[in-house]
């Protein structure tokens, strides 16, 4: 009776690494990996099944990874190997296609964020307007847009990212102008600079002249390397002066800076509770991952263990839906409507 009970409570452990303990919409899952694969939307739902996940906010790899005739396996991850990376145009068309092979009740449990373009071409509102057209009532927001990504940055074809400038403006516009939610991901600072955040004021000054931009900053601004000081501070700052800011509490973020130790956790938790209404959470996960989900999120029992039963349920759940479904009425209600060409929009 003793081994079995001690069978028995092994499986219970490992039964709760089947995902979170707590209902969630995961707002961050990758469909497709470096090489525009997928294993379908369907599979994913069987995971988000296995999960405890009701509802998800997916999108594509905005690049792809180039195999080179040198290399005698294809490189799945954009770290795989030091070839570049470009921007691929049919992403967007991989995710509708998925999406729209679905029931309706499937896609209910979907958000579809568009989101291949190079961040710096003025041109990519147009392309934007061109797949809202093309895929009428398909996408409920803008994202992930890489500005700086620390190695992806410098592997990438092109200028070097940054939301300074006269693209990102033209894409504020755009998004001020028809509430639309847009998910970037940029770094507060590079892996080499470690004693303040180099590249925050690039996002300041952009999202303090679009004050009605709704912007999600995945990973709090956080990548591999980085170590900013007085990071929960400088989070706090920036949602206590940006009310269209929310942040999420994903990848490495949670690793590397929030589950440290009991002080940094109670630092994250106290934060949580200030600001419950503009933090999301989320796996970020690979499609050739889909499986791992649940092992992902169930990281996140002890620290959702210690906020209160309402924060809990806006974090884990509300937010991901309040910021994206409402943006989902806004574009079912404009099928019809005609966006307008890049020229028309305001200098």
């Amino acid at each position: 009776n003793g081994d079995i009970s001690t069978f028995t409570n092994e499986l219970q452990k490992l039964d709760r690494l089947t995902g979170c303990k707590y209902e969630m919409v995961d707002a961050h899952i990758h469909i497709v990996d470096f090489n525009q694969k997928t294993t379908g939307l369907k599979n994913l739902l069987k995971y988000m099944d296995k999960s405890n996940i009701s509802s998800a906010v997916i999108f594509w790899m905005p690049v792809v990874k180039i195999w080179q005739e040198n290399e005698k396996q294809r490189p799945n991850y954009y770290l795989d190997d030091d070839n570049a990376c470009y921007y691929y145009s049919n992403t967007d068309a991989i995710v509708a296609r998925e999406y729209l092979s679905l029931s309706k009740q499937e896609q209910k449990r979907f958000f579809p964020l568009l989101c291949w373009f190079n961040a710096m071409d003025i041109n990519c509102v147009e392309h934007i307007i061109q797949t809202y057209k093309t895929f009428p009532g398909v996408f409920y927001g803008i994202g992930e847009v890489f500005y700086r990504h620390d190695d992806l940055t410098h592997m990438t074809y092109g200028e070097v990212p940054r939301m300074n400038t006269l693209a990102t403006k033209k894409l504020f516009e755009f998004i001020s102008e028809y509430d639309i939610p847009l998910c970037i991901h940029n770094n507060i600072t590079a892996p080499g600079i470690s004693d303040y955040p180099k590249f925050l004021h690039e996002m300041e000054t952009i999202i303090r002249e679009f004050p009605k931009a709704r912007v999600v900053l995945s990973h709090c601004g956080a990548s591999r390397r980085l170590r900013a000081p007085y990071y929960t501070k400088m989070i706090a700052r920036l949602l206590r002066e940006y009310p269209g800011l929310y942040v999420d509490l994903s990848w490495v973020i949670f690793d590397e800076i929030i589950a440290v130790n009991d002080v940094s956790m109670q630092d994250w938790v106290d934060l949580s509770e200030e600001f419950n209404e503009r933090i999301m959470i989320w796996s970020d996960v690979l499609w050739d991952a889909f499986e791992e989900i649940g092992v992902i999120n169930s990281r996140f029992n002890i620290f959702l263990d210690k906020l209160s039963p309402i924060t809990r349920k806006k974090i884990c759940v509300e937010n991901a839906i309040n910021v994206y479904s409402k943006s989902k009425n806004r574009v079912e209600k404009n099928k019809k409507r005609t966006y307008p060409k890049l020229s028309e929009l305001k200098k």
